[in-house]
């Protein structure tokens, strides 16, 4: 038993002091990439999350799916999804969840925050106040867990906000904006003319299910009455849940922190109110027995404060593709930006303008100009109201986030504070870390000195040489135009013969394009055009290109749209090779074409995109010459994904036993070596309500042995199912080769591997 008597003074809370290297505040996957990071690299880390699960707008409490640079698969982002811890976290949800459960995608964030002994995770704590040791450096920040009654100063040299509302960088006394630049400002074209306070709003979601019985519904007295509020009601169908509803948006008029609970509350009018329009308003048939299974009481936030930076971006930035030499992350989602009124707005729910491709993000936008040992994370990384359009979606946002924690273990390593990573060799450093965790910066490869592989012997059983897909397939009825890409030679002409079925006599026109940028893949440049006359019924075609490309990259084979025309697809998937068509994504405000009004400075540009698995299969032909494209030597180039050409190694599907060998003329010590496999980086993982067909991607590795050149066994692997194996050995071996036996991962599907890395 505990008893205390009356006290005339005030009683305080329990008090807890924590020393740590690194500081992150904030718990949503921008946060949990940072710490994560950071951790691995032997940095004391403190994780501070004021909600009881991680995850911010793609945890539980929201859902979210979270997305980046793929889009929904919708634009023409070829081969972009996000590397690293994000990767990792999303390879590991669609392991464990493909069906997209959102409890279960808790479970994932949580399992890989506390796997790390770096980490003191800290959930239910609101940091509340920072004490700074002079007007450019924070001291501590103290926190407060309302389930324990526990008031914490934390201490530390670095800090990350990844709060969402930047309540550390704000109380710091760092610089901030809210709302939209003018047109001046940075010569944004999107921009509107004179700037103004207005945001993009919140959104809360609600789920439904399907019950064997009637299920009524009677609405609480505060729904929305009259649901032709909503001017975009007519597009509401029964069968929408969870994200489709991304659109019930409001509080763009409002001040999106501090009113957040009043935005709350006229989203549940709109929930509840729409539920009840559903269920009781007579318009919908088949609605008897649904109910409703979740409706979300946490807002998820798109706006609020942005923070200056060393660097701010800007629209030119994202739309123009702009190259920085501090580059630490890519973005790809569109400018992406919703009228203030929201979901009582007469206008589309939002205006999306795409990149032709990806571009480049830099490190600097994640630096304070203000507060010298400060990172930012997050939506609140230092950009322009137009650029954040695109820059502040989760996997971008997580993705960025990783640059900060490692940024943050290299300050720890070698005493920098974070502006002085600009200086070259520390940014190089960077740079190399990153990519070694499988960033893939663009245009900057793993340095080949980090590599022992680079100064051995590369062989291989076999590697394929891509002479034919084999015609084992479906037809593939060309009711929009479809395209084979392929990683072409610089000077080589190219000849195909294709299976085709004509309904009747008709034409085929064949295309060769490419892209204006050789890293795109947005097909601008027809370089030739042939029209083939088909009979009626199957036959096979052969055509010829005379036209060349100058440089090594991915040319599209392009046969345009006829739907009296089907062409053979084939069962086989090889890395680095895929379709694209000229279709539409409504999820991204594709119709196959992006077509903007003149002086906004967006591009106009066809829209050329996969199809999801099960469909999306490559078009059978016949190639001549063969794409060699694949072979050994692209190991060690420090490429982890297709970019100009395919950058892996495949093995010829005959192959019985595919194995690599490195071999050195002198005997080396490696205490770690990590293999890079084929997760299929086209595949948007959306976390939550989509459905994906596999839980493991069908072109990566699940079984492969290690051995020394004498037959030593290093490490045998089943069940793979991850993009990065990291194989960090007990003792260091010394040996003068390695020797890597690799299973196909099916009958349909080589053997790939991107790089292997020794160390």
């Amino acid at each position: 038993m505990i008893q205390e008597e009356y006290s005339i003074d005030k009683r305080h809370n329990k008090q807890i002091q924590i020393q740590a290297d690194f500081v992150v505040i904030g718990g949503g996957l921008s946060g949990v990439c940072a710490a994560i990071t950071a951790a691995r690299k032997g940095t004391k880390t403190v994780l501070v999350q004021d909600r009881p699960v991680l995850g911010g707008n793609a945890s539980s409490e929201v859902r979210l799916w979270a997305l980046g640079a793929t889009s929904h698969m919708g634009n023409n982002n070829r081969w972009s999804r996000e590397g690293g811890v994000i990767d990792e976290i999303m390879v590991e949800n669609l392991y464990r969840n493909k069906e997209g459960n959102p409890v279960i995608f808790d479970t994932v964030l949580l399992e890989k925050v506390v796997n790390e002994e770096n980490i003191t995770l800290l959930l239910n704590t609101s940091v509340s106040s920072v004490e700074k040791s002079d007007g450019r450096n924070i001291k501590s920040v103290f926190a407060f867990n309302s389930q324990n009654s526990i008031e914490y100063t934390i201490n530390a040299p670095l800090f990350c906000d990844a709060s969402g509302d930047g309540i550390v960088a704000f109380q710091a006394g760092a610089s901030f904006r809210i709302g939209a630049e003018s047109k001046e400002e940075f010569g944004e074209l999107f921009a509107p003319d004179k700037s103004y306070g207005q945001l993009l709003g919140h959104s809360m979601f609600f789920y439904t299910k399907e019950v064997d019985h009637p299920v009524k519904y009677v609405a609480p007295s505060y729904a929305l009455k009259d649901i032709t509020q909503i001017p975009r009601h007519k597009i509401i169908r029964k069968d929408m849940t969870g994200c489709n509803f991304w659109w019930f948006e409001y509080g763009g008029r409002l001040d999106t922190i501090h009113e957040t609970e009043e935005i709350k509350w006229e989203l549940s009018k709109v929930i509840f109110g729409v539920w009840d329009y559903i269920k009781n308003s007579g318009e919908f048939k088949g609605v008897e027995n649904l109910t409703l299974e979740w409706v979300g009481n946490v807002p998820g936030k798109r706006e609020s404060r942005r923070f200056e930076g060393l660097y701010m971006m800007k629209q030119q930035d994202v739309l123009g593709q702009q190259s920085f030499d501090d580059a630490i992350a890519y973005g790809g989602w569109a400018l992406d930006l919703h009228p203030a009124d929201g979901v009582y707005s007469e206008l589309s729910g939002c205006t999306q303008w795409h990149s032709k491709g990806v571009y480049d993000i830099p490190y600097r936008s994640f630096v304070s100009k203000d507060i010298d040992n400060l990172f930012l994370a997050g939506r609140i990384i230092s950009s322009s109201h137009v650029a954040f359009g695109s820059t502040r979606v989760m996997v971008t946002c997580g993705f960025g986030a990783q640059a900060v924690g490692m940024a943050a273990a290299v300050c720890k390593e070698d005493n920098l504070l974070p502006a002085q990573i600009l200086e070259k060799e520390n940014l190089k450093k960077l740079q190399n870390e990153l990519n070694l965790t499988g960033q893939s910066i663009l245009n900057v490869p793993i340095d080949s000195a980090s590599n022992l592989v680079n100064v051995g012997q590369l062989s291989a059983s076999s590697s394929l040489k891509l002479s034919q897909i084999p015609a084992d397939g479906d037809w593939l009825r060309l009711d929009v135009s479809a395209a084979q890409l392929l990683p072409v030679k610089a000077g080589q002409r190219y000849s195909f013969k294709v299976t085709v079925k004509a309904e009747e006599t008709t034409e085929l026109e064949v295309q060769l394009r490419r892209s204006e940028m050789a890293t795109n893949y947005t097909p601008e440049i027809i370089l030739e055009s042939k029209t083939i006359g088909l009979k009626q019924g199957e036959q096979v075609i052969e055509f010829s290109f005379d036209a060349t490309v100058e440089e090594d990259l991915y040319a599209f084979v392009t046969f345009m749209q006829n739907n009296k025309i089907s062409i053979r697809e084939s069962k086989e998937l090889i890395t680095g090779v895929m379709t694209a068509f000229n279709g539409v994504n409504e999820k991204v405000s594709n119709d196959g074409s992006q077509r903007p009004p003149k002086g906004i400075g967006v591009d106009e540009f066809e829209f050329w995109i996969p199809n999801r698995r099960p469909e999306g299969k490559n078009m059978a032909m016949e190639i001549t010459p063969a794409i060699e494209a694949f072979n050994v030597q692209n190991l060690g180039n420090g490429f982890v994904r297709p970019w100009l050409t395919a950058n892996a190694w495949v093995a010829d599907l005959n192959d019985e036993k595919p194995a690599l060998k490195i071999e050195w003329q002198e005997e080396k010590e490696i205490s770690e070596i990590t293999l890079f496999f084929d997760t299929d980086f086209d595949h948007a993982m959306e976390t939550v309500q989509y459905g994906h067909p596999e839980d493991v991607i069908p072109f990566c590795v699940q079984n492969y042995v290690i051995k020394t050149l004498d037959g030593e066994l290093v490490r045998e692997v089943t069940g793979n199912y991850q993009t990065i194996n990291k194989i960090s050995l007990d003792t260091a071996l010394k040996t003068k080769g390695l020797v890597i036996e690799v299973e196909h991962p099916s009958a349909h599907v080589p053997a790939s591997v991107f790089e292997v890395v020794c160390r």
